[in-house]
């Protein structure tokens, strides 16, 4: 009987993800895209980011053949993620934070650096948060394993979850700046702001001007 609920759960649920595509991506995609939830479903992985990533593509206009590909390959991130998600303790991985690990595979994460975050993630600081916060660090182009470092440095230095949440835009701002994503890491991990060790205290990023204080006297 369980067997069977989990059947037809499944299959409802490929024919829902079926009827949000119609009318949205060519009739090869949806049948495609319909089947791949399908599967994801039966495995225990969540199908709204699939249906989602179809959706885009046909807003975009994405051919069908990269677009099938692409939702396909979404599928095995979300399969990886689930797998590195129970790996850092988690039995059963919350749709939130399989999606976050698999934005981090997205981004250049290792499966062990997505198990290894969700290991390291308790109160106040909730997986999926982590590894999303970790997923956009590395999205910037902060180097993975120093992503990792960053992100594991301010849970275990006690900084708040805002703090946490708020560390993507501290560093974008620094690369703005003039800093390169390493730069921009290493400065938020010494207290966000300073500069990284041995830089000069009156360093002026490229392209800007020193600040002038009226104040000020030699």
């Amino acid at each position: 009987m369980l067997a069977f609920a989990l059947s037809t759960a499944w299959r409802l649920g490929a024919q829902d993800a079926g009827a949000r595509l119609d009318g949205r991506v060519p009739p090869e995609v949806r049948r495609a895209v319909q089947d791949i939830a399908a599967d994801a479903a039966a495995r225990g992985l969540p199908t709204e980011p699939l249906v989602q990533k179809a959706i885009e593509g046909g807003a975009k206009r994405v051919p069908a053949e990269r677009l099938i590909a692409a939702v396909r390959a979404l599928a095995a991130r979300l399969a990886e993620a689930t797998d590195a998600a129970r790996a850092g303790g988690l039995a059963t991985p919350q749709a939130d934070v399989v999606e976050g690990g698999a934005d981090g595979l997205s981004a250049g994460l290792a499966t062990g650096q997505v198990s290894e975050l969700v290991r390291a993630s308790h109160t106040p600081y909730d997986a999926a948060l982590v590894l999303r916060v970790a997923a956009t660090l590395a999205a910037l182009g902060v180097p993975p394993k120093q992503t990792v470092q960053l992100v594991e440095g301010l849970m275990k230095d006690g900084r708040s979850a805002t703090d946490l949440l708020g560390l993507p835009g501290e560093v974008q701002a620094q690369v703005a700046g003039g800093e390169t994503p390493t730069q921009a890491a290493e400065g938020a991990a010494h207290g966000g702001g300073n500069g990284p060790p041995g830089r000069a205290p009156d360093f002026v990023p490229p392209g800007q001007t020193k600040p002038h204080h009226p104040n000020h006297r030699p």
